[in-house]
């Protein structure tokens, strides 16, 4: 099998026309040659934070505070979970997880909510969709030992030493929100000795300082905290410090678009867009230990074809910066799976 376009190759995605030979879903070649096609080729996305089960509540509770919308028990997607199906909840996600991949994603980290039957409720609407669903599980041990690892909903929300240390000894990931409403749970996550952190809103000079020392990689959601009205993280500092990551956050606030997550980012941050596009693509996959959100011989074929001949796409100037900035569902001509 191969493909063929213009392809955003290696860490700085430098264009370069091509095509790809791809192996047992693997890329082995990429032959730098004179091609007919004007599709752009770059790795699909990764998108490194998602609540998928909010999708049955999609633009529920406008006008509400972050805590009265997720803070757990009675924030109202805590409510709303608790009062639908599973089997509501399962085809809920499942379409969030269909629009994801038909818009070029290849894999999430979705923090689980509902113990073990959450992380079964997640495998089963993902079962047989061409996507790779990290799941991090919540709520107890059990969840952790059932899923990739468990998403803790904030040091100022519980005690978690000890299902970090079980996290630890079950060699998973562990990740952790912080610094999403104030500074005040920061130096608890990074205390809990976390795999990533999610949000990092109001860092101050002595948590950047720690976070660059400890390298702890950190997943930055912009479109929903400025839904929630907390603000918007500090990306450019956070990315000259650590691996940072783009994710959409919550399914009931946000459409799960990476598309729309880099736009955002790209017209609020003051960073490249290839830094941008890194986020949506191979350090999401570091974080969660995927051999994939690289176009390099080795790396598993998980790919994007966007039609660069698209009314939208079409006249490009600058073709990394056009991906992140206009590029959309849309575009897209192929999602190699």
């Amino acid at each position: 099998m191969f493909v063929e376009g213009t392809l955003l190759c290696g860490r700085r995605f430098d264009p370069v026309e091509g095509r790809i030979i791809i192996e047992d879903g693997e890329i082995v070649t990429i032959e730098e040659v004179a091609v007919d096609s004007t599709d752009i080729v770059l790795p699909a996305f990764i998108n490194a934070h998602t609540h998928l089960g909010d999708s049955i509540a999609k633009e529920a509770g406008a006008g509400l505070s972050l805590d009265a919308l997720v803070a757990p028990p009675d924030g109202l997607k805590h409510r709303l979970l608790d009062s639908a199906t599973q089997d509501e909840i399962v085809a809920a996600m499942r379409r969030s997880l269909r629009l994801m991949t038909a818009s070029g994603t290849a894999a999430c980290i979705e923090f689980r909510e509902g113990g073990v039957d959450g992380v079964e409720a997640i495998r089963k609407a993902g079962s047989d969709l061409p996507i790779e669903t990290v799941v991090l599980g919540r709520e107890s041990e059990a969840a952790m030992h059932t899923a990739d690892g468990f998403g803790a909903s904030g040091a100022r929300d519980g005690e978690f030493e000890q299902i970090r240390s079980a996290t630890r000894d079950a060699n998973k990931l562990f990740g952790i929100h912080a610094g999403e409403r104030d500074a005040d749970d920061i130096t608890p996550a990074f205390n809990l000795d976390p795999d990533f952190l999610v949000h990092m809103v109001y860092p101050n000079t002595d948590h950047l300082t720690r976070l660059a020392t400890e390298q702890i990689p950190t997943v930055v959601c912009p479109r929903s905290n400025l839904v929630t009205g907390v603000g918007v993280p500090p990306i450019s500092d956070l990315a000259e410090r650590t691996t940072l990551a783009l994710g959409t956050d919550n399914a009931m606030l946000n459409a799960p678009s990476m598309f729309r997550e880099m736009a955002y980012t790209a017209k609020l941050a003051d960073v490249s867009a290839r830094t941008i596009l890194e986020m949506a693509t191979i350090n999401g996959a570091e974080i969660a230990n995927l051999d994939y959100g690289l176009i390099e011989p080795g790396c598993e074929a998980k790919l994007l074809v966007l039609d660069g001949d698209s009314d939208n796409l079409a006249g490009a100037q600058d073709i990394v910066r056009a991906v992140v900035r206009r590029a959309d569902r849309a575009d897209v001509s192929e999602v190699i799976t």
